[in-house]
């Protein structure tokens, strides 16, 4: 069995890790604990403070109770806006914490496109232009090319969440860029696990979502390729996790486990 772990903010679209577990192997435990979220509003200083030490120290304690074998801080916000350098600081605190390895979900969104082989990505995001350029320029600092950015000015993680497959084909769509290898969809408050079949049909090149990222990115860390097609391109194949790499003028690697 490999058990994985999850520091998720809030209540809002924590039940893609259960449908993720479904359609992942049988030996597979996709275990989440809820940090504090207080109003899940997507100003730039709330978001940053979702990813402070304290909140994220406090989850620790209840995965280690479950036997994981790594850590994904699921948060986009809370990471890429500490920029490459501090996004791995705060999952080295992490991993150092659990004694586990740790990563984030924007560190994963890099990892994933160097998996994938994209050169260049389109960004669809739910938040404001200037918190999406924040992710963008987050991407950039590895290497990725950002061939657009469209930002939907959502002001809350409620309100994300409540959005359907619709709406997130619609997101997608206005992003998309004919010279985009693949399309990125940041927000763990989306619902998007259910839709990456029909994302992926729609835009005729994969599509990468912030839950299926985080998947991803912890079962990389505890060394367990794993094969679901119903979760996009990602997982439509049995390679082994990609070889070490360097990119920017970051270190390519969370904490404790190299990409």
């Amino acid at each position: 069995m490999t058990t994985v772990g999850f520091l998720y903010p809030g209540h809002f679209a924590e039940d893609d890790y259960p449908r993720m577990e479904i359609l992942l192997d049988s030996t597979i435990r996709l275990v989440v604990h809820h940090t504090e979220s207080p109003d899940g509003a997507y100003a730039e200083d709330a978001l940053r403070a979702l990813g402070t030490p304290g909140r994220l120290a406090a989850g620790i304690e209840e995965l280690q109770r479950s036997g994981v074998q790594s850590i994904v801080w699921a948060c986009d916000g809370g990471s890429f806006l500490y920029g490459w350098q501090g996004a791995h600081d705060q999952v080295a605190a992490l991993a150092r914490a659990a004694g586990v390895p740790a990563s984030s979900t924007s560190i994963g969104f890099v990892h994933a496109v160097r998996k994938l082989g994209a050169e260049r990505v389109a960004v669809a995001a739910t938040y404001s232009e200037a918190v999406a350029e924040r992710f963008a320029a987050f991407l950039r600092e590895t290497g990725v090319e950002v061939t657009g950015v469209h930002a939907a000015g959502v002001t809350d993680a409620a309100e994300a969440a409540s959005w359907d497959a619709d709406r997130v084909l619609e997101l997608a769509r206005a992003a998309d860029r004919p010279d985009a290898d693949a399309v990125l969809i940041p927000d763990t408050s989306l619902h998007t696990a259910a839709h990456l079949p029909e994302l992926e049909e729609a835009l005729g090149k994969p599509v990468l979502t912030a839950s299926q990222v985080a998947a991803r990115e912890a079962l990389r860390l505890a060394d367990r390729p794993a094969w679901a097609p119903r979760l996009g391109t990602l997982f439509a194949n049995r390679e082994q996790p990609p070889a070490p790499v360097s990119w920017g003028s970051g270190r390519a690697y969370a904490h404790g486990k190299k990409s």
